[in-house]
């Protein structure tokens, strides 16, 4: 008997997104760079490090949930990344905190 023909294999589910798509994403992370680099140029300090700060995740999320397909994969896996991004997002807090202070 062979040990391929005895297991069950679940057919892979493929999300096929239009192109279209991938372009809109792109030219909305090439507008949220602008943005970034626009705030550090004319607002430097902590206007321009705020700005990143919110614009940085905005690019990340849409490069994880476009490109890297993670809007289409399991609750599991989007509840794991979003916890990852929490603890992040509390060590980055408690750094800058501790920087403000000083």
């Amino acid at each position: 008997m062979n040990h391929a023909t005895t297991m069950e294999h679940a057919p892979a589910r493929h999300h096929v997104l239009p192109d279209g798509l991938f372009v809109l994403v792109w030219i909305g992370l090439l507008l949220l760079t602008g943005t970034t680099v626009g705030a550090s140029v004319f607002f430097p300090g902590r206007i321009g490090i705020g700005v990143a700060m919110v614009v940085t995740p905005v690019k990340a999320a849409l490069i994880l949930m476009y490109f890297m397909h993670l809007k289409y994969e399991k609750v599991g896996y989007q509840v794991m990344f979003l916890v990852a991004v929490g603890i992040l997002a509390i060590f980055m807090g408690l750094t800058f905190f501790d920087y403000l202070q000083r």
